[in-house]
């Protein structure tokens, strides 16, 4: 049985970012909903950047360390983090406050993919591949993260603004959300919502690549 180190290492090293790209995406929710004034998370012990706060042991840790392994062969899975709660009476200012919480999670990525790229430009300036490499992997799984999650399904953050925006109850999207799991798992593996899902992703890949090539 062949035994590939490099695989291996290189599966281990996604994983441990998908893992650490998640937390930061939870704490995003939690660190923003404490700032507006709901003390929810903070009770929960969730507003902290240590991942185990934030860890699901099976959408964070199998689901992922799974794929990782290429156990799911070509179906694709999806991995999540324990969801941040927020008691929505705590905020001043209602759906706005509500709204600035829904984007922080996606905003950390966004923050962390362009933190990566400027480690890129670093890296590339010293002629580190093995750097480059690891940073091209932060870009990649954080806007991935940021674009998947951006995404108007429930239970996904994109779809929250379908509350927002468009007067929806809270008891209308939790029964959407309740099958929306089963409904994403079922579009991922539908060829042409992947290849819709690429086109997003490599357009969102575009400011970051431009500003990689604009600083090297």
């Amino acid at each position: 049985m062949d035994f590939d180190l490099y695989a291996v290492r290189e599966g281990a090293l996604r994983f441990i970012v998908i893992v650490l790209s998640l937390s930061m995406h939870e704490w995003g929710h939690a660190v923003v909903a404490d700032k507006l004034g709901d003390d929810t998370p903070r009770s929960q012990g969730r507003v902290t950047m240590f991942p185990l706060a934030h860890i699901d042991w099976i959408g964070t840790i199998l689901m992922p360390l799974l794929g990782a392994m290429g156990f799911f062969g070509s179906f694709a899975m999806i991995g999540w983090a324990k969801p941040v709660y927020t008691n929505p009476s705590n905020f001043r200012r209602g759906q706005f406050d509500q709204a600035l919480v829904t984007i922080a999670g996606p905003g950390v990525n966004f923050a962390l993919a362009l933190l990566a790229t400027l480690g890129m430009v670093v890296a590339v300036r010293m002629q580190s591949g093995a750097v480059v490499d690891f940073f091209q992997l932060v870009v990649g799984v954080n806007v991935g993260l940021m674009v998947f999650n951006l995404l108007p399904i429930p239970p996904l953050d994109g779809s929250k603004f379908l509350m927002y925006w468009f007067g929806m109850s809270e008891e209308m999207y939790s029964r959407l959300a309740t099958f929306g799991s089963f409904v994403l798992l079922l579009l991922i593996n539908i060829p042409a919502f992947r290849q819709f899902l690429t086109v997003l992703f490599r357009a969102a890949l575009i400011p970051f690549n431009a500003l990689l090539v604009i600083l090297t």
